[in-house]
Parts: structure tokens; C-alpha cells; sequence
């Protein structure tokens, strides 16, 4: 318990400016009619998918809702890229048919290392799209790529911890777009 609050503390110091720029750029994204595109594997493909629930649903505030896509639960696109190319694939394919410059990829990996969220940022950047990384330990190989505008990254080796975090900055970006789209009636 009392890693994860001293987690948090470090976190205030060293996350605030780049969940700003984050916020701004998911802002600017979805104003010029863009979509927010998420991925990642295992817990990060849940919070992929919780992220988008919360932009096309809504958060704290009742409110429009905003174009999203998780790009990790349709098991027959996964499955026939996988099988057709690889699963190093799967994430970048989906950019590649769904993404445009207007949009923005949100890259979700615990460790960092996962090649088709890397795959993914760098189709990304290939298209024009901006990226927006969230990692963990060291960044990985995630944040080395350096067509990643923001890298949100947990500096811990613990992976629930890391996890705890980047649903923690999730929240806090849905409620920075949500208070600059629409006002802070959250």
C-alpha cells in the first residue's frame, strides 16, 4: 500500500507537464474532428478499451460523446491479422485502415516492449498521426521511438503498480478533456 501512495507522490512531480500536453493534444485532435485510436495487450488492452468507453460515453459529466476507438477487441480482425501477417501486426494494420493525420494513437505497454504497440506508433507516424505513449519501468522500446510526441512513463518496476498508475493518468486525462471541452461541471 504504501508503495503505491509514494508512487503516486513521485508521479505529481514528474507526470504533471507531459498529462498537460497529453490533454492539449487529444483536445486539439478531437476539435479538428479526429478520433483517439487506443491499444495494448493484456491489462493495457483493457485500459485501452476503458479509455475509449469513457471518451464515447462519457466520465463525470454528461456530454456528447467523443470518437474513440480501442483497437484491441474485435477477435476476428486480431485473429486474421495475426494469422494472415503476425501478431507484431495487429495494431499497426488497424492504424493503417483506420487512422488519419487528424488522429491520434494512444499507445498503452506496461513494459514498454511490446512490438505491435511499437509497430503501432510507428504506422502511426507514417500516416501523419500524432502519439501519445504510456509505459512503464524504463519506457522501453516504446519510449525510444522518437516520433512520440508525449511519453506518459511510470518509472517503477512493478507491474500493478504501473498499472495503477496508468489508470490513474487516464482518468485524469478524461477529466482534462472533459474540463476543457465542456467546461469543469464534473
Amino acid at each position: 500500500m504504501h508503495d503505491g501512495i509514494e508512487l503516486r507522490r513521485q508521479c505529481i512531480d514528474t507526470l504533471s507537464e507531459p498529462l498537460l500536453k497529453a490533454s492539449e493534444m487529444m483536445v486539439a485532435c478531437l476539435q479538428k474532428g479526429g478520433k483517439v485510436l487506443a491499444c495494448g495487450n493484456g491489462g493495457s488492452a483493457a485500459d485501452a478499451q476503458h479509455f475509449a468507453a469513457e471518451l464515447v460515453n462519457r466520465f463525470e459529466m454528461n456530454r456528447r460523446g467523443l470518437a474513440a476507438v480501442a483497437m484491441t477487441h474485435d477477435a476476428s480482425v486480431i485473429t486474421s491479422i495475426a494469422n494472415d501477417f503476425s501478431f507484431d501486426r495487429i495494431f499497426s494494420r488497424q492504424v493503417e485502415a483506420l487512422g488519419r493525420p487528424e488522429d491520434l494513437l494512444l499507445a498503452i505497454s506496461t513494459s514498454g516492449n511490446s512490438e505491435n504497440v511499437v509497430a503501432a506508433a510507428k504506422a502511426a507516424a507514417a500516416i501523419g498521426m500524432q502519439t501519445i505513449a504510456l509505459t512503464g519501468k524504463d519506457g522501453g522500446l516504446l519510449g525510444k521511438v522518437d516520433t512520440v510526441q508525449v511519453l506518459l512513463n511510470i518509472n517503477h518496476p512493478s507491474t500493478p503498480r504501473i498499472q495503477e498508475m496508468h489508470i490513474t493518468c487516464l482518468h485524469i486525462l478524461c477529466s482534462l478533456v472533459d474540463e476543457t471541452m465542456f467546461g469543469d461541471n464534473a
